[in-house]
């Protein structure tokens, strides 16, 4: 049973490399679809905004919250903005928003690509000589290469907005005060780390949810099924590889 399981897994890394090389291929080579990366920017991008903000201000606010009311106890409050700014640009921003978009984008991306698969339209680009990868992989990936990073760093700005409010109202901190230790101590490696971070884990979320859609069989069952795993494995990856991902930043910039 083991060496099944064992065996399975290397294969679908097998077949995951295969088609991030077919990605590659067809990103480098003509014709581009303009039309359908700006299509994609805009449904990944805006579609995830809202859900986006509330995510970073209901962070900030709660994380401002706890860490407040347990500093205080040793007069530490002052160090509230520094710890909440530094723990969501660096950490929480890139793993909530990235968790979001492999629940939102990346289950939405297997299903659909997954219901053209079964209704055998990929087929029919094949048999109209265009490259279904070219079609509908690249300008996803690219999509969500550009949008990931740039809503976990807004989400990150709201969730600092959303903390400054509750220091405010709570503790008493002054707007200048927050402000300025915020700008103290985030730095243009902690904002590259981050987006960093987003890109990879983008390129996971996207390469795994095309894959499985292009794999997807057994009719509207498989579908939901395409959907759920995506969301399943993106997710652990995520979490997982944040550490290692963490570690090598802190090694190369420390």
């Amino acid at each position: 049973m083991m060496t099944n399981k064992i065996r399975k897994n290397l294969i679908l890394v097998g077949e995951v490399t295969e088609f991030f090389n077919s990605f590659l291929k067809c990103l480098f080579s003509r014709p581009f679809y303009l039309n359908r990366l700006y299509e994609q920017i805009i449904e990944l991008g805006l579609g995830s905004l809202s859900i986006t903000i509330v995510i970073g201000l209901v962070t900030g606010m709660v994380m401002t919250l706890q860490f407040g009311y347990g500093l205080e106890k040793f007069g530490g409050t002052l160090y509230v903005p520094a710890i909440v700014s530094l723990s969501l640009i660096r950490e929480l921003a890139p793993i909530f928003t990235s968790l979001l978009i492999a629940g939102r984008i990346g289950s939405g991306i297997s299903a659909e690509i997954g219901a053209m698969n079964v209704t055998q339209q990929i087929d029919a680009l094949r048999a109209l000589g265009t490259s279904p990868i070219r079609v509908l992989v690249v300008p996803r990936i690219l999509a969500s290469l550009i949008t990931l990073p740039l809503l976990a760093i807004f989400s990150g700005i709201v969730g600092i907005f959303g903390g400054m409010i509750i220091a405010y109202t709570e503790f008493n901190i002054p707007t200048g005060f927050y402000i300025n230790k915020v700008l103290s101590n985030i730095t243009y490696v902690d904002i590259f780390g981050s987006m960093f971070k987003c890109c990879f884990f983008a390129l996971f979320i996207t390469l795994l949810a095309c894959y499985k859609g292009f794999h997807t069989r057994e009719g509207t069952r498989g579908v939901g099924n395409s959907a759920i795993w995506v969301v399943v494995r993106t997710s652990m990856i995520i979490l997982v590889s944040d550490f290692f991902l963490s570690k090598l930043l802190i090694l190369v910039f420390s």
